[in-house]
Formats: structure tokens, C-alpha cells, sequence
């Protein structure tokens, strides 16, 4: 029985494929992991994933992908799919199919494949201009050929970045994501990856050691986004949520969730700044 909080990688038997109940799309989203193995250039304090190491995508199989696409697609379309996993009726809609999974999938080798490749199975089955293709990315890899290659092929095919940003200081860019780069570094990848294709922002919010995010923090973040439209960087919104799943890394004992309130009001001070905002609690 497929669930909003079971976002299981192997759900389905499959390599690259897997179902998602998203609460945020609000139905099926069809999940591609080009990390098997695990690995990513960050290592998120919040991240679900058991076992992450440092690292990129292995060699992407791209016939068997492509396989496991079609016929999962067709499983969903034509069989009994939604019947088996128990999926409830006011779901039973594909809303996306999301490059996601166990690590940062903009390293995968063959990227600007991988979405080709997910453009044609779209075309196949006429859901081009009925679902999305999300790109669930920490934007790192940006500045790469085949990445901006691959965002374009996305532009063309109703594609939506989601672009992660938990932080707007370089200490909490360190802190949260374990991530080797500056604010001002993460503001030039998201001007490439916002200029090639629709983006969002996704933020995750979180207590630390029972502590709120301090005001500094939401002021810096409140800051990154004022600075926005004046370097012609143009976002969708914010996609801000909570934790929605248990952390498998070392850090998880010192997570646990903000407040329904808090999250609202924070919600309301970027709306004041002219940005839509979608929350998940």
C-alpha cells in the first residue's frame, strides 16, 4: 500500500522506477533514481536516505531505464496498478514524473540522455502537455554542458526545476547540507538553472537541538530572496515543507518539526516579499 510518508525507492521491484503518493503533487508521481548506489555531493542532515555516501550516479543503463519506464507507464495507464497498491480514488492521477531519488541526479553521466529519454516516453503515451517533469536538484552542478543541455530538453516537455535552498548563509549551507560552496555560488547556479527552465525554490524547516531557526538565519533567507529580482533572477515560488520522514543520518536524533504556526508565519513574511508560496507541512 502505497503512502504519503512512504517514499521506499524499491517499491516496485525496479531500478530506476518507483511510485510516489507525493503530498505535494497530490496523486501519483512517478519517481526516477539515477542513485542507486546512493551517492551525493551533499550529505542533508535531514535526507532519508540509509547509507549515503559521498559521491555521483553510477553508469545509467539507459535501455533498461527506458524499459522501466515504458512499462511501468503502461502498468499505470492500462493495467491495475492503482487497484494493487491499494492507491486511494481521489489519487489515482499521474501528476509528475520526478527526478529525484537517493543522491543528486544532475551528476548521472548520461543527464542530458536520461531526459530525452523521459521526453520520448511522455510523447509515447501523450502525457507531454497533461503531467509535469520535475528535477529535484541541490542546482551544484549547474555550470555543466550537459546539465544546462538537459534543463532545456526539460523547458520543451512542461519541465519544473525544484531547486533546493535551506539556507541563505554560507554557515548554514554547511551546517544543514554539508555542502562546499558559498550563498553567492548557489545565487549563480540558480540564475543558470531559473534562465533554462521553469524553477522553484524548495526549503526544508526544522528544529535543531529543539532550537528554531534562529532569526538571523530567516533574515538571510528573507535577504537571498529581496536580492532576487534585482539580478534578474526569476522564480516560480517557494516550496516550503517540514519533516515529513525520519532522517537516516547521524543528526537525526537533534531534528524534530517546527510548528503548523511558525511555518505559516514564515510562509507569510516570503509571500510579503511577492513570491507565491505552497507549504507542506
Amino acid at each position: 500500500m502505497l503512502t504519503t510518508t512512504d517514499h521506499s525507492r524499491d517499491s516496485a521491484g525496479l531500478s530506476y522506477v518507483y511510485p510516489v503518493i507525493s503530498r505535494r503533487s497530490g496523486g501519483l508521481s512517478i519517481g526516477i533514481n539515477l542513485n542507486p548506489n546512493n551517492a551525493c555531493n551533499w550529505r542533508c542532515i535531514y535526507c532519508q536516505v540509509p547509507d549515503l555516501i559521498r559521491g555521483t550516479s553510477p553508469e545509467i543503463n539507459l535501455q533498461q531505464l527506458q524499459k522501466e519506464l515504458d512499462e511501468f507507464l503502461n502498468d499505470v495507464i492500462n493495467g491495475d496498478f492503482y487497484d494493487r497498491y491499494e492507491v486511494a480514488e481521489d489519487l489515482r492521477t499521474i501528476k509528475d514524473i520526478a527526478i529525484s531519488g537517493n543522491g543528486e541526479s544532475t551528476s548521472a553521466a548520461e543527464f542530458d540522455q536520461v531526459i530525452k529519454l523521459i521526453a520520448h516516453s511522455m510523447s509515447r503515451f501523450t502525457l507531454q502537455d497533461k503531467i509535469k517533469l520535475v528535477l529535484i536538484t541541490n542546482g551544484s552542478l549547474a555550470h555543466k554542458e550537459i546539465v544546462q543541455s538537459g534543463l532545456e530538453t526539460m523547458n520543451s516537455n512542461n519541465g519544473e526545476v525544484w531547486f533546493k535552498l535551506d539556507s541563505g548563509t554560507d554557515a548554514g549551507l554547511k551546517n544543514i547540507n554539508n555542502a562546499g560552496l558559498s550563498i553567492e555560488r548557489v545565487k549563480e547556479n540558480l540564475k543558470i538553472v531559473s534562465a533554462l527552465c521553469p524553477t522553484w525554490l524548495q526549503t526544508c524547516v526544522f528544529k535543531l537541538d529543539g532550537e528554531l531557526p534562529s532569526r538571523n538565519e530567516c533574515e538571510s533567507y528573507l535577504k537571498f530572496l529581496s536580492c532576487l529580482e534585482d539580478e534578474n533572477i526569476k522564480v516560480n515560488g517557494v516550496l516550503l515543507y517540514g519533516l515529513a520522514r525520519p532522517s537516516m543520518q547521524i543528526e537525526a536524533p537533534r531534528l524534530s518539526p517546527v510548528s503548523e504556526a511558525w511555518m505559516d508565519k514564515f510562509a507569510e513574511e516570503i509571500k510579503q516579499l511577492g513570491f507565491k508560496t505552497k507549504i507542506s507541512h
